[in-house]
């Protein structure tokens, strides 16, 4: 492997794998490989190969060399473990991207500075070449739509934040006169976050509209063209996941931003495997034990009937978290890794109080949640320790079975489990199914008859229950009984936030129905303020 000072940033490097005059650029440490090389691959996948990325570590950087990837030596001295949102380090990286496109801008290229937690669905430099008097594009936390098509946001509306995560610069007096203003702010003061201080820049001078111009805007010193790029296609995490606002509008996204989640990079990571769009290697799609599903059922009127109110939610919620802790049950007696079902919501999540669904959004009602609206994603993949919690659960997300990255194999390796009732005369226990691939089975099992079951079974990738109701009588070991509760206890999360109320949030339960009179209100006091014992 060549020496360090070969991956040193220069124009030279950006000259050599610019084209058309643009780079675009990630950067990141060695926790985040995963989500860069999804990046890079999105990318190159659109036949767009113009890229760079800067090593916050030395690990990186000769992990990308050796897959060949381009990258550059961006000599922070970072740890190379997560960061974790908000936190110092955090805001260092956030200064690492000012000091980069400080860097890059004066070699006269484009620069197209995306986050790693980006995916990039549709090529995006024919849409940024429609502004080609623009000094700066950004992406936004806008939520409500000012456009219908796919136009520039109209910059009069927009209400939310500018968010750094994704934006074009192009080198003109402008745009770097704001960089160095932008950098010079972060130095001086390190408490300032980067994109507060971004966003408190552009609008020091904020208007009018540039002439002939659709969508732009004088910002900043009154000469830098800036223009807010449709959060429709350039989406937010609420934007894509919740809203699904690019559906709606029948448009074709350009990338989505894992913003607007409750997970850490845990949940980054599982929307993004909602949403089938996160490269894995092949091992993820395996399993030793194989893995198990089923069916959900929701009755209708608990979806679709009355108010969308607190308590109609948590009732449709309750219900959901009843089958999936049944369905953890049989996972983990039978060593088997539980395929998520799709979870449906009817009211949003957010960080504050509100009436279900923000007004002026797209959110429809109900809706398919993220499951880091429910579960405390990062817990559920951590590992808890066993000694305490029990065994480790595996889980993959809703979408996986639908996957194509899953092979034939596996999915032409599939039991499906139907329930049946145990006085029945064709309800009985035995070797072989039925019908082929079918197997029918007592409602009301107990440990014992699903261990000695199912161990006939033990080749077959998929176990599929047609129902999860009634389908497990609880485990005998008391022991472990205890060690799954408490740790079904760990994986809930909270809804937030009711409004007018501190705090505001109020903690799901996972055994709400072994609780007479259980209701869905905040902690009442700070004593109150936890996780359901």
């Amino acid at each position: 492997m060549p020496s360090l000072k070969t991956f040193r940033l220069s124009k030279k490097m950006v000259k050599h794998h610019a084209k058309d005059n643009i780079i675009i650029v990630t950067f990141g440490n060695y926790a985040y490989m995963d989500f860069i090389l999804n990046w890079v691959k999105h990318l190159t996948n659109l036949g767009v190969h113009n890229l760079l990325v800067g090593a916050f570590d030395v690990k990186l950087l000769e992990a990308l060399y050796w897959k060949g990837i381009p990258v550059f030596d961006v000599s922070s001295n970072m740890t190379t473990t997560d960061v974790g949102w908000g936190t110092p380090k955090f805001h260092k990286v956030g200064r690492e991207k000012v000091l980069l496109i400080n860097a890059i801008l004066p070699f006269g290229y484009e620069l197209l500075m995306a986050d790693t937690d980006i995916v990039w669905l549709k090529n995006p430099l024919p849409y940024l070449a429609r502004f080609p008097s623009a000094d700066v594009l950004t992406s936004s936390d806008q939520l409500i739509p000012t456009v219908t098509d796919d136009s520039l946001e109209v910059w009069q509306q927009v209400s939310g934040a500018f968010n750094i995560g994704m934006f074009h610069w192009r080198p003109t007096d402008s745009a770097k006169k704001l960089a160095k203003e932008w950098k010079d702010m972060l130095l001086k003061d390190e408490k300032i976050w980067d994109q507060n201080g971004f966003n408190d820049l552009i609008r020091r001078a904020f208007g009018p509209s540039v002439e002939e111009e659709n969508g732009l805007v004088y910002a900043f010193d009154r000469r830098l063209k800036f223009g807010i790029l449709p959060a429709s296609i350039f989406c937010s995490g609420h934007t894509y996941f919740v809203q699904m606002m690019h559906q709606q509008l029948r448009l074709e996204p350009y990338a989505v931003h894992t913003t607007f989640q409750y997970g850490g990079t845990e949940g980054k990571r599982h929307r993004l495997r909602e949403a089938m769009i996160f490269h894995d290697p092949p091992e993820y799609y395996d399993s030793l034990g194989g893995f198990l599903s089923y069916k959900p059922s929701i009755p209708k009127d608990l979806l679709l009937d009355g108010n969308h109110t607190i308590e109609s939610h948590f009732t449709l919620i309750n219900y959901q978290m009843k089958q999936i802790r049944t369905a953890l049950a049989i996972a983990s007696l039978l060593n088997r890794t539980l395929v998520m079902p799709p979870l449906w919501c009817r009211l949003d999540r957010l960080w504050y109080g509100h009436p279900g669904v923000l007004p002026g959004t797209m959110t429809r009602q109900p809706f398919l949640c993220p499951m880091d609206h429910v579960f405390d994603v990062y817990i559920m993949l951590k590992g808890l320790p066993e000694e305490e919690f029990g065994q480790q659960i595996d889980f993959r997300e809703y979408s996986f079975l639908n996957n194509p990255s899953l092979s034939k194999r596996v999915k032409d390796s599939c039991l499906e489990v139907q329930l049946c009732k145990g006085q029945s005369p064709r309800c009985h226990v035995a070797k072989e199914t039925t019908q082929p691939g079918i197997l029918k089975f007592p409602e009301y099992s107990s440990q014992e008859t699903f261990l000695k079951v199912f161990s006939f079974y033990k080749d077959v990738k998929i176990i599929h229950f047609s129902s999860i109701n009634n389908a497990f009588q609880g485990f005998i070991d008391k022991v472990r009984e205890e060690k799954f509760r408490k740790r079904m206890k760990s994986y809930v999360g909270i809804w937030c936030c009711v409004q007018d109320h501190v705090p505001g949030h109020i903690y799901y339960d996972m055994y709400w129905d072994e609780k007479p009179n259980w209701k869905p209100k905040p902690p009442q006091s700070r004593a109150e303020d936890h996780k359901p014992l």
